[in-house]
């Protein structure tokens, strides 16, 4: 299964989500891969740590592949490196993916990263791909390259006015390019269950008919602290509560 962790707004907890399920689901005994898009890296670094920098190739190497020819091609595997934590593995992120941008737009590579995930079917169970929060390049990439859509979700009334407008272009790339492409659901992060505003929020995407996953996230200092060790919460502190959002959260998936 390939997955996409999309929204075009920042700071939503887009790389916190797609780190902490893909890692939920290599230590479940699933073989997983991370695909990181961000040219920020967070995914990257949160599995890898200070290691992030010294990765010798990943995505952007990746993709300046496919801007020219060479006598030996190389494989995907080339471009994929080990994290610390067993059976999870990182295609990690690099500014360089900026400098590539506008010419693989130009030269429409929008399907290579499709094809060459289709390769790893048989070495990957799951696979996870973290993106910018934008509709560029990388991401129109994602959502033509996965099978399921997850939407980061942070309980204001800017986000849900985003929400609309991001739905529609997810429509828009089912239609043109992805017609396996589904969208999952909304993850509800940062959630304060004490407060009225965020019941509220949710309530309304709910009566709206979207599809809202269960359970939502806490906000809680802790994946701070899980940030900073560069350690998921499922490796971190198993029985935290977040944690076990998380792990509910996951094993709610289809």
């Amino acid at each position: 299964m390939r997955r996409v962790v999309f929204n075009q707004k920042g700071g939503v907890g887009k790389s916190t989500i797609t780190a902490n399920l893909a890692a939920i689901a290599a230590a479940q005994g699933r073989r997983t891969l991370l695909v990181d898009l961000d040219r920020q890296g967070n995914s990257s670094r949160y599995l890898l740590g200070e290691g992030a920098d010294e990765a010798p190739a990943g995505a952007a190497e990746f993709f300046e592949t496919t801007l020219g020819f060479s006598v030996r091609k190389p494989k995907t595997s080339d471009f994929i490196v080990e994290t610390p934590w067993e059976q999870l593995h990182l295609m990690p992120a690099s500014p360089l993916l900026d400098e590539l941008h506008s010419k693989l737009e130009s030269r429409y590579k929008i399907y290579k990263l499709r094809d060459a995930l289709a390769e790893l079917g048989e070495d990957y169970d799951e696979i996870w791909i973290d993106t910018p929060p934008s509709l560029n390049f990388y991401t129109r990439s994602a959502l033509i390259a996965a099978q399921r859509c997850l939407i980061p979700f942070d309980c204001d009334e800017f986000s849900r006015r985003a929400l609309y407008e991001l739905l529609d272009n997810v429509k828009e790339i089912q239609a043109d390019h992805n017609r396996e492409l589904q969208v999952e659901g909304i993850v509800v992060n940062q959630f304060q269950a004490r407060a009225a505003l965020p019941q509220r929020t949710v309530q309304a995407l709910i009566d709206e008919g979207l599809p809202v996953l269960a359970p939502y996230l806490s906000a809680s200092v802790k994946v701070k602290e899980s940030h900073e060790l560069s350690r998921p919460m499922i490796h971190l502190d198993p029985r935290h509560k977040l944690t076990l959002e998380f792990v509910e959260l996951y094993q709610g998936l289809a």
